[in-house]
């Protein structure tokens, strides 16, 4: 073969999961430039090779499309990583070491900033100011927990954004507060963005910084594309929407990125002509911004999550004890309608089964109004779903939206979100399995850096409901599984976070399976990890990783050519 005819990448020895329609096996995959050219057995594709393709022998590891990421905070997470990052931390000893050697380690920031920490840690999930007053005397401190629904700051920071006794709670959260009344330190949903506005904003170069070290990262886990939940300005949060689109007109982003613009819930329908403005503008490279992301309740643990019946023990409440709804769910359905004639898929966070009803209420009026044609509305968390409302996902064509790492005996599930959810709808939670198979289409994503984005860990809770073994949920987790009827197989979570990530982000006629003509987006793995022990699936490893045909990740150790 001439060397214009010959392949310029060919992966040999495979096991190769296609996850094309029929979910066929190859041995061989041949790239040319940045498209897959050819599939199918090493015998025929040997003929593809010229003198300068690079031949990579895969041993019989698995050779799959590249994970992409349906719900991820990318340049958040990149930018935790570069401050003071928790994450890896589950007891207090270990965030109080972090803390102060962070603080010590940086004396002249103005602040103190950093996400992370998780909520049974401290007792009740509250964290006191007065221990972070201990660990930075000096300055105020703000870290977020590491489901980013609350924020724990010392006593600078309340005095800098002047939160007292006397603040009021804010409609959409809550000021943690003593038997006095006095702020203890932490702040739970909008009410974080008290004090969150007064952060010092991180500048372009560091917003750049956070999203390359994000980039390198989830490269790193085998990740080619994401779907950013939050593009835009939330609670004084940075907007990272130009940080996107300046990466993406100088070349320097190599993931497939789609922003989810973010519905400022103090507004209405005025701000469909930014979104509109943004869709334009957004053309560049591997970044879109198709779809208005809705965040409509909060979450079970700080009993934000918006429930039909109330939490457990709070029934008396005088504001009914059932959380609280973002947007107002009588005009939710306007809003959705209006937003689908535009043209924007929704991209909805419900967490309670209130939370889920109000979106699916909403798309099926947008539904009805016959507005907008294959947007492919998804609902992601989907912790709590009425049985009810299962059904309607399939109905309505409505993707669920996956967070497989959070449905395990982890001890947030143990200690703070079943005694307030109460047995029949702690039974109700990440109903996955009878999602599935009711024929909805299922997409996979992290929440990242509220949990670990590594792809491979999701699958391992996804397929046992059980902690992953690298503790990120917590030492004292139970191995018992967790309503082990919604596991999924391994075959079904790979495919949400391959082709099914790829289909709610348009992208599955160009990525998500290893087929002829498409892009030559690739994850190569260390092992056969569909003909391993499934409890062995989370110490699985990514040995390789490209995007268009080049190499974006690479272990050495693992993979030659």
């Amino acid at each position: 073969m001439s060397a214009a005819g010959a392949c310029d990448w060919l992966f040999v020895g495979g096991g190769v999961y296609t996850m094309d329609a029929a979910r066929r096996w190859a041995d061989a995959v041949a790239v040319r430039g940045s498209r897959i050219v050819a599939v199918g057995s090493e015998s025929s594709l040997r003929g593809l090779a010229g003198s300068g393709t690079r031949v990579i022998d895969l041993r019989g590891r698995t050779l799959l499309p590249g994970f992409q990421d349906s719900h991820i905070h990318a340049v958040g997470g990149g930018l935790a990583r570069l401050r003071c990052d928790l994450s890896e931390e589950t007891t207090l000893d270990g965030y109080v070491r972090v803390i102060r050697e962070y603080a010590a380690a940086h004396p002249s920031l103005p602040w103190v900033i950093g996400d992370g920490w998780a909520m049974p840690a401290f007792p009740g999930g509250i964290p006191d100011r007065r221990l972070l007053d201990e660990l930075v005397p000096d300055r105020p401190a703000f870290l977020v927990n590491r489901d980013h629904h609350g924020a724990w700051a010392n006593s600078r920071a309340l005095a800098a954004a002047g939160v007292t006794a006397a603040t009021p709670d804010p409609p959409d959260g809550r000021i943690e507060r003593d038997e006095r009344g006095e702020p203890v330190g932490t702040l739970q949903e909008g009410a974080m963005a008290l004090v969150a506005r007064h952060v010092p904003q991180p500048t372009a170069a560091e917003l750049r910084d956070g999203l390359l070290e994000a980039q390198r990262y989830l490269h790193g886990l085998g990740i080619t594309g994401w779907q950013d939940a939050i593009v835009g300005h939330y609670d004084g949060l940075h907007d990272n929407f130009d940080t996107y689109r300046n990466a993406a007109e100088a070349g320097e982003l190599t993931a497939r990125v789609v922003g989810a613009l973010w519905w400022d819930r103090r507004l209405g329908l005025e701000q469909l002509e930014l979104f509109r403005e943004r869709r334009e503008r957004a053309t560049a490279g591997r970044f879109r911004c198709p779809t208005v992301k809705i965040m409509q309740d909060g979450v079970c643990e700080n009993l934000t999550a918006a429930m039909l019946d109330p939490y457990r023990g709070h029934e008396d409440d005088p504001g009914g004890g059932r959380g609280l709804s973002f947007v107002d769910p009588q005009r939710l359905p306007g809003f959705v309608t209006e937003l689908a004639r535009a043209g924007f898929q929704v991209h909805f966070h419900a967490i309670g089964d209130r939370g889920v009803r109000d979106a699916l209420d909403a798309l099926e009026a947008a539904a009805d109004a016959g507005a907008g044609q294959d947007l492919r509305h998804h609902i992601a968390h989907i912790q709590v779903v009425h049985p009810d409302d299962i059904p309607r996902f399939r109905q309505l064509g409505v993707a669920a939206n996956m967070q497989p790492l959070w449905a395990s005996n982890d001890p947030q599930m143990a200690e703070l979100t079943i005694p307030v959810l109460g047995d029949l709808r702690a039974a109700q939670q990440y109903p996955f399995a009878s999602l599935r198979r009711l024929g909805t289409v299922l997409c996979s994503g992290s929440d990242w850096p509220v949990s670990t984005p590594d792809p491979l860990l999701c699958a391992h809770v996804a397929v046992n409901r059980v902690p992953p073994p690298d503790g990120s949920r917590g030492t004292n987790a139970t191995p018992e599984p967790f309503l082990p009827d919604e596991r999924l197989d391994l075959p079904a979570q790979l495919a949400a976070a391959t082709i099914g990530s790829a289909y709610v982000n348009h992208a599955d006629h160009e990525t998500g399976s290893i087929e002829v003509g498409k892009l030559a987006d690739l994850t190569l793995l260390d092992r056969d990890v569909l003909r391993e022990p499934r409890a062995a699936i989370g110490l699985a490893r990514v040995a390789l990783t490209m995007v268009d045909g080049a190499i974006v990740h690479a272990d050495r150790a693992e993979v030659s050519w």
